[in-house]
């Protein structure tokens, strides 16, 4: 068994956004790479046949890519990049040389990068970084991508017209005194300044008064302004992450989600709206309760389906809903199912039905539901063994293409025709279409997994189990990381993680337990956590590790806490109530005293739903409060935090860390000054995965054993 070197993380791929042509032939996607001299994530736009008929084409490779979007005639695709220079080929899995070019090539994970060599130049923006704006390639003619938009703040989201002569883009508009607000705060460091409730949102920083609107551009007239559509304007508390959604329907009209309460920033209400592209009125089609997202117009124009949840009742299951464009509101097409839309899940329009992915029994699957709210599970092709982390469907229903995450061979892109999607085993459609981790698999061994079942509280829970494929769990007295996911509504299916890798390939076994809280398995399994952190998910990942050592599979004296976010939290619940369960523990990114969390992260709006708020209901904050009974900590901890975290704010875990070394329990803090709730560099990724596996060796006391002997 030899050791993945974390320094391969430069050679990672990961595989983001889908969009499948109108005809079904090609599929863009964009996958993130590592550029190692820079220290920086490039994330670059593809376009593949999907018939597999040859290997995936770069478009572009620099300066980032998002939101490949294909125009109605299937020749042109549109992207959002902020360009920064026309850039020579940086990064590359699919242009690396057979002799291992060190200068070409050692890329990775994801997250910006967009350019093809041409000659566009971005606006001039002084020594401004560039703004996002729409681009299009005509695959048709060949050639750089042409930029469509120039706007000031940038482009946060857009849509093609059903004639492909036009875009709406969604756009900031500030007025003149905006503007020069944010110029002294952006330029010259001013005084930060807002009467906004919600008035930081994690990733985008400080909040603004700045309005968003959507504009329509003509892509005939390259001389013309966009026309704001001046009632199509946004609001709500989490817009700068959400977006307004903005939808052209096959009618003409333009669809959108927008906050318009009295309190738009006390809520994550969202409604739906409709509004022409010649302007006037918006129609407002929601009735102002739940938190509507992602429109997608029918083909016929008749409805919107949106994936909405209720901000009143956090355990209860994100749905899909019918919009009914004639004014009769919006209704619940998968309310029986009892399983939340699954993260990122989106709506395809086939035939009349819907195809989106839900989180069922620990596992993110496909469904196709009807009009009627009949809903069946389909694709049993993809099996229990690997994860479903992308799904597109072709306009005219002829293909469809999936993301498919396997713990041993990686995460690629896999098309089948959409009519073979209701068969049980892999039909002859199905065919694979990339590999781009093919030399990080074929050189390094990836994890094999399995799926573990154990009792606790009178449910029987699951988990997965991660291991090198020399390791043989039946043979004993492993060493156990226990990695918690966050959320806690969530959950855990096997995966392709280059973390895992990591930790497996130095012996360790991996468990993933899919604790009482999390979703995938119906509104009551999740509201066992709410509003009661600290109570069913420390029960449960306790029962599991015993569970484990039970079986012969784990020694006792070798388990090792491991988790973000969520992850975090739990594990400062599991140290300070079972403090003899984790031989050290490495908390990152968690929150640890609830009352102070509030209004000092992102999250008032989500606590109060739950939690009520601090001054009215104190008691129930300090129940889920772990500092408080940090009196009982004895594990060794490792706590992580990003500096400009405003979800789970690094405040929170300097108070854990400083409540065990106040008691001399042997602890270390280490803050990534400009990460927020992620850690995005790839030096400080592979920095994260060493501390981590460095805290454990130090505290492992068989390695200690060794050391002394």
């Amino acid at each position: 068994m030899s050791e993945l070197p974390l320094d391969a993380y430069y050679d990672l791929t990961q595989v983001g956004e889908v969009a499948v042509s109108p005809t079904g032939d090609r599929v863009a996607f964009t996958a993130t790479e590592y550029d190692q001299a820079a220290d920086e994530a490039v994330t670059s736009l593809f376009v593949a046949p999907t018939d597999g008929s040859r290997e995936p084409h770069r478009l572009t490779s620099a300066s980032g890519a998002s939101a490949p979007t294909w125009g109605p005639d299937g020749d042109r695709l549109a992207f959002v990049a902020a360009r920064d220079r026309d850039a020579e080929r940086r990064v590359g899995w699919r242009d690396r040389d057979e002799e291992g070019d060190e200068d070409e090539g050692e890329a990775s994970e994801a997250d910006d990068g967009s350019d093809d060599g041409g000659d566009d130049e971005s606006p001039d923006n002084g020594d401004e970084e560039p703004k996002p704006q729409v681009w299009i390639f005509d695959l048709a003619l060949g050639g750089d991508a042409r930029q469509v938009t120039e706007r000031d703040e940038g482009v946060a989201g857009f849509d093609w017209s059903p004639e492909g002569d036009q875009l709406v883009i969604e756009s900031r508009d500030p007025t003149d005194e905006e503007s020069e607000y944010l110029d002294q705060v952006r330029e010259e460091g001013g005084p930060i300044e807002t009467t906004r409730l919600q008035h930081k949102v994690n990733g985008a920083g400080w909040t603004d008064d700045v309005t968003r609107y959507l504009f329509v551009v003509d892509l005939d007239d390259s001389e013309s302004d966009p026309r704001r559509l001046d009632d199509a304007y946004g609001g709500g508390a989490f817009e700068d992450l959400a977006g307004m959604d903005p939808a052209w329907g096959p009618d003409g009209r333009i669809a959108f989600t927008s906050c318009r309460l009295d309190r738009p920033d006390d809520t994550t209400v969202r409604d739906l709206y409709a509004v022409s592209p010649d302007g006037g009125d918006a129609e407002r089609l929601t009735g102002g309760d739940l938190s509507h997202g992602v429109p997608a117009w029918s083909p016929d124009g008749d409805g919107i389906a949106t994936v909405a949840s209720d901000p009143e009742d956090p355990p209860a299951p994100a749905e899909v809903y019918l919009v009914d464009e004639g004014g009769d509101g919006a209704a619940s097409l998968t309310a029986d199912l009892d399983r939340t839309v699954a993260r990122g899940g989106a709506i395809e329009w086939v035939d009349g039905a819907i195809y989106t992915r839900i989180a069922d029994e620990s596992r993110t699957r496909l469904v196709r539901v009807e009009t009627d709210g009949t809903a069946e599970r389909i694709f049993e092709a993809q099996g229990r063994d690997r994860a479903m982390a992308g799904f597109d469907v072709a306009d005219d229903g002829s293909t469809a293409v999936t993301v498919l995450s396997d713990p041993e061979s990686g995460a690629d892109l896999y098309a089948v025709d959409v009519d073979d999607l209701d068969e049980e085993s892999e039909p002859d459609s199905f065919r694979r279409l990339t590999r781009v981790n093919e030399s990080l698999v074929d050189e390094f061994s990836m994890p094999e997994a399995r799926r573990v079942e154990w009792e606790s509280d009178g449910w029987t829970l699951d988990g997965v189990l991660y291991h090198d494929p020399d390791v043989d769990p039946d043979d004993g007295d492993h060493p156990l990381v226990v990695a918690i996911h966050g959320g806690p509504m969530s959950y855990d299916e096997p995966v392709f993680s280059f973390g895992h890798a990591a930790l497996t390939s130095r012996g360790y076994l991996v468990f993933r337990p899919n604790y009482r809280g999390g979703t995938s398995r119906g509104r009551e399994f999740t509201a066992e956590l709410t509003g009661k952190w600290g109570t069913a998910e420390v029960d449960d990942i306790a029962a599991g590790v015993e569970s484990l050592a039970e079986r012969g599979w784990v020694d006792p004296d070798r388990v090792f806490g491991h988790g973000f976010s969520y992850g975090g939290i739990a594990q400062g619940f599991l140290v300070t109530q079972e403090p003899d369960l984790f031989t050290a523990a490495a908390p990152e990114h968690g929150i640890y005293d609830l009352r102070s969390a509030f209004g000092t992260d992102d999250t008032h709006v989500w606590l109060e739903a739950e939690f009520g708020l601090p001054w009215e209901n104190p008691e129930a904050y300090d129940a889920s409060t772990a500092v408080l009974d940090a009196g009982n900590i004895e594990t060794p901890l490792l706590v992580m935090a990003g500096g400009e975290d405003w979800r789970c704010p690094p405040s929170q875990s300097e108070q854990l860390y400083v409540a065990a070394r106040k008691q001399g329990i042997d602890a270390e803090l280490v803050v990534y000054p400009d990460e927020h709730h992620n850690i995005g560099d790839p030096d400080r990724a592979i920095h994260r995965l060493e501390k981590i596996l460095d805290w454990y060796e130090t505290h492992d006391p068989t390695v200690e054993a060794e050391a002394d002997n």
